[in-house]
């Protein structure tokens, strides 16, 4: 990826509605250009796909929580995955390093259904036990940077 590639991720990112005229305007390149670019750039990976922001808040799902999981015994990432897919309030999972075999992102209606959703997870046959941290407010939530934050190579 070179700096005109990062320059058109860069454009995409924060508004991912530009047209290819626009984001060639930006970046010094014709819309067929951009176009060859952001073609590759989906062959690659390095972009996967095209979507909506949508406010969980504003669909009922203000709540959320961080949950570490604890499993019995030695539990591979694929089995957690599978053991935690079924779960809709789950909207992300990582496996992690530390005491934890992974963290769970879960998203709720209400402190009630998070409870549920809570049990509903402790009940999977892998788990052994979980700690949940419910999140009171959002300080930071930043969109990825083809650039970085800090200047300094990855």
């Amino acid at each position: 990826m070179d700096e005109i590639d990062q320059r058109i991720v860069s454009c995409m990112v924060t508004d991912a509605r530009s047209s290819y005229a626009d984001i060639g305007a930006v970046v010094g390149l014709s819309a067929p250009a951009v176009k060859r670019r952001v073609d590759k750039l989906l062959d690659l990976g390095i972009l996967r796909g095209f979507t909506a922001v949508v406010d969980p808040e504003a669909l009922g799902w203000g709540t959320e929580a961080f949950v570490e999981v604890h499993c019995h015994g030695n539990v591979t990432p694929g089995r957690i995955r599978s053991s935690l897919e079924p779960l809709p309030e789950i909207v992300a999972a990582y496996t992690v390093s530390g005491a934890a075999d992974a963290i769970v992102h879960l998203r709720a209606a209400s402190i009630h259904h998070l409870e549920t959703a809570l049990e509903r997870l402790r009940a999977v046959d892998i788990v052994d036990r979980t700690v949940s941290t419910v999140v009171l407010s959002t300080l930071l939530e930043r969109p990825p940077q083809p650039e970085g934050r800090t200047g300094l190579s990855p």
